[in-house]
């Protein structure tokens, strides 16, 4: 007897859901290969990751010995222990001492990159005074400025209470976007100030009269390895890794970093914190001066 029309429709359903469930086996087994792919990829990157920030803690610990003993010895030869220098014997040692200092710069941005990446930057919020700060920064570049054609000036900040957060991370973030001002301002002013940004924020400004930077290039500055490519710039070493640092520094402290800048005026660099490190809020107000 042959199968009635329902049947055989049911018969057709049967075998299409049969069908449709051998897709969906199928199809999540593809599925799970390829998240077993991903997975793996991905350990395998952060595997590359880990050895490429341990090579680069190692690398930039062993050159720091080497360099720092090179700058004093430079230091003993300029004050004369082994006897008075000419002229031109002084300038080879400044000129050694001057490249050491950039060498161990560079060393440095690569160790502070390695421990971020690492996760072993550590963050050491106090209380302090802007005035402090600014007068050490001064005291820092003045003999970079003296005798040459750009004016470094430090306006007085305005009133506002004390900034509870990490002082030498901030220093560090001032001082690179000073000597970033310093170096692509061939002649002219560079001013470092800073207001108030609401009522929660402080807002501290780098502003030069430099070469300035194409907007077309603004939004890449704060990338790893990013450097500029003006003839200025040529003339300069650097890693290309110290305005990434200032970035990756302001958003350990909560804030971030800006820049606004037009090709032949001159370029404002800031970074913008909170007046109180979030995290230490509670903590901290327990303990302001």
């Amino acid at each position: 007897m042959s199968a009635s029309p329902d049947d055989q429709e049911l018969q057709r359903l049967r075998l299409e859901a049969d069908a449709l469930r051998a897709e969906l086996d199928e199809t999540n087994q593809g599925v799970l290969a390829l998240y077993a792919e991903l997975d793996e990829q991905a350990e395998q990157l952060r595997e590359v990751s880990e050895l490429k920030s341990r090579f680069l803690s190692y690398m930039s610990h062993e050159f720091r010995t080497p360099l720092g003993s090179i700058l004093s010895m430079t230091r003993l030869l300029e004050d004369g222990m082994d006897g008075p220098l000419t002229e031109e014997q002084r300038r080879q040692v400044r000129f050694i001492s001057a490249s050491t200092s950039e060498l161990r710069e560079m060393v440095d941005d690569l160790l502070d990159l390695a421990k971020i990446e690492a996760g072993r930057i550590t963050i050491s919020p106090a209380w302090f005074d802007l005035m402090d700060l600014f007068s050490a920064l001064r005291g820092m570049f003045r003999p970079l400025v003296e005798g040459n054609q750009v004016d470094l000036v430090f306006e007085d900040p305005p009133v506002m209470p004390l900034l509870y957060t990490d002082d030498k991370k901030l220093a560090q973030i001032l001082r690179n976007f000073i000597s970033n001002a310093l170096k692509f301002t061939p002649n002219g002013q560079v001013v470092v100030s800073t207001r108030l940004e609401g009522e929660n924020a402080v807002r501290f400004s780098v502003r030069d009269t430099g070469i300035g930077i194409p907007a077309e290039l603004q939004s890449t500055l704060f990338e790893d390895f990013v450097q500029v490519d003006t003839p200025l710039q040529k003339r300069l070493r650097g890693t290309g890794l110290g305005l990434s640092l200032c970035k990756r520094f302001a958003e350990l402290l909560g804030g971030h970093v800006g820049v606004e800048s037009d090709v032949g005026k001159g370029s404002d660099f800031y970074v913008v914190l909170p007046l109180t490190l979030a995290t230490e809020a509670t903590e901290a107000t327990h303990a302001q001066p």
